[in-house]
């Protein structure tokens, strides 16, 4: 319930990649191609350019060929992913520790996570792939144990459905497989035929991924997020070895591979960090309700008695534990921008497992009983009345009512020019209008950069960048852009009366 309840509405809007998201899984549920007009790609969706990996995408037209496309389908495929993520956490802890009573704390702390919450309620790919493998590694457990050729089957289907999902997982998912391989040695030599059918299934369905991995195309994504390529650290390198003479000792010191691993481990440690765990989470308001950790401020003590816990196990459940939660954070710290709630988000449901055992160990029943659900409503009173109204244009809040108003009008023009100052706008007017695919290849005009990103310059009656056609035309810019002259037909406001678009003739 509490990741579908008006799913459709809170978020208030679609951000641009949920659109995207919705519009080619549209595509594909009407038409069997995407927005460009290809058919059931495998390895990538073109989409704006930025190659969004197929899974979402598929799953999410499964529920709009059945629901139709709305918000609420759209999102529907994410809700459900964390919604099955609680069962998946109960039985990967009473896989790994068989102790029914954690599972369920386990669970239930899933349940009521702001993490997961936040993530669950929009179209978050990061959200879908995370149920994915962690089904996996349930899988691969279950199959190390049982010695079952068909969990070992499943746990690679799960593993390898997660790298087509999302990009953190094409490094996630081979470090995992590789630690839970080193952690469980002698069971795989010991069933070595069935661990050489798991590898072998692995690398057979990842397969028709690796050309698109190696492509041009396939390393953009990481370039655009990553500090790796960033010349001003080989600049400071060379710098600090001139300042300190260039002798032998400043070359090791200030070597380049030594401050990029100073600048991997700043940004790994960055998703460690207190405030954004415990008391404001993630910078970006899309990722957090910015009043609330990623945990709750409740959960340090027990998870630091589930951690002192699991060190002084040392079993081989608790190197599963200690693994997941140090592998996934890796992907993230090549990046930018640390920490990131979501590019980190496959480390769920691990915190939430380790504050269950600290909880187990303490016995405090009546702060599950008393405190936790308070917790849980000043969260939801955030989420549901706060967040919505003041950070709705980060959720590009006004797009909707303006395509609606745009809809009722437009057989009066023979042009629609709108602004491309909020990003996207094509891709609005594509999905709110439920806009027929095949008509929309016919008549649209783009190109692409260098890059590989697509602009969509105008299709029909709608004009972004383009030059416009003689005739009757209806202008939707933002305020500062508005000419004094401009006879406004329509205003589209925000929760604080602030106007998004004006809607006007000259």
């Amino acid at each position: 319930m509490l990741r579908v309840y008006q799913l459709g509405s809170v978020p208030v809007s679609l951000y641009w990649d949920e659109a995207s998201l919705g519009y080619n899984a549209f595509s594909i549920a009407t038409t069997l191609h995407d927005e460009h007009g290809e058919f059931l790609p495998y390895s990538r969706f073109i989409a704006f350019g930025d190659y969004k990996p197929p899974g979402y995408i598929y799953a999410d037209a499964l529920a709009i060929k059945f629901l139709g496309l709305s918000e609420f389908s759209t999102r529907l495929p994410s809700a459900l992913a964390g919604t099955i993520l609680v069962l998946v956490t109960f039985f990967l802890v009473t896989q790994l520790f068989g102790n029914q009573i954690t599972a369920l704390l386990a669970s239930l702390f899933v349940v009521i996570s702001p993490w997961s919450l936040q993530m669950s309620r929009a179209a978050f790919e990061a959200n879908f792939a995370t149920l994915l493998s962690g089904t996996g590694i349930l899988f691969f457990l279950k199959a190390v144990k049982a010695k079952s050729i068909i969990f070992y089957l499943l746990s690679a289907v799960f593993f390898v459905a997660s790298i087509y999902t999302f990009n953190s997982h094409r490094v996630f998912v081979p470090l995992m497989i590789g630690g839970l391989s080193l952690i469980f040695i002698r069971a795989l030599l010991s069933q070595w035929k069935r661990a050489l059918f798991f590898f072998a299934c692995c690398l057979i369905l990842v397969g028709p991924l690796i050309p698109h991995l190696l492509s041009r195309e396939g390393s953009l994504r990481f370039t655009e997020v990553s500090w790796v390529n960033d010349l001003s650290l080989i600049e400071k390198s060379n710098k600090l070895i001139a300042q300190d003479g260039g002798g032998l000792v400043a070359r090791v010191i200030h070597n380049r591979r030594v401050i990029f691993a100073q600048q991997f481990l700043a940004h790994y440690t960055d998703n460690f960090k207190g405030s954004f765990l415990f008391f404001s989470g993630d910078a970006n308001p899309k990722l957090s309700i910015q009043t609330i950790g990623e945990l709750y401020w409740l959960d340090l003590p027990f998870l630091l008695v589930g951690l002192f816990y699991l060190l002084k196990q040392k079993n081989k459940s608790s190197a599963v534990i200690f693994l997941w939660l140090l592998t996934a954070p890796i992907p993230a710290a090549f990046a930018r921008e640390t920490p990131h709630a979501l590019r980190i988000l496959q480390i769920l449901p691990i915190p939430q497992i380790i504050i269950a055992l600290g909880v187990t160990k303490v016995f405090q029943k009546k702060i599950l009983c008393i405190i936790y659900p308070l917790f849980l409503l000043f969260y939801a009173r955030d989420y549901y009345f706060n967040y919505p109204q003041k950070y709705a244009l980060d959720w590009e809040y006004g797009y909707k009512d303006m395509v609606t108003y745009v809809k009722s009008v437009e057989n009066n023009y023979n042009a629609i020019q709108i602004t491309n100052k909020y990003g996207r706008p094509y891709i609005y007017m594509l999905f709110y209008n439920k806009y027929s695919p095949e008509k929309y290849w016919q008549n649209r005009k783009v190109d692409r950069d260098w890059y590989g990103f697509w602009y969509v310059h105008s299709f029909d009656k709608y004009y972004f960048d383009a030059p416009l056609p003689f005739g009757k035309t209806l202008f939707v810019r933002e305020p500062e852009n508005t000419p004094k002259e401009a006879k406004i037909k329509k205003q589209i406001f925000d929760f604080s009366g602030k106007v998004v678009f004006n809607i006007y003739e000259i």
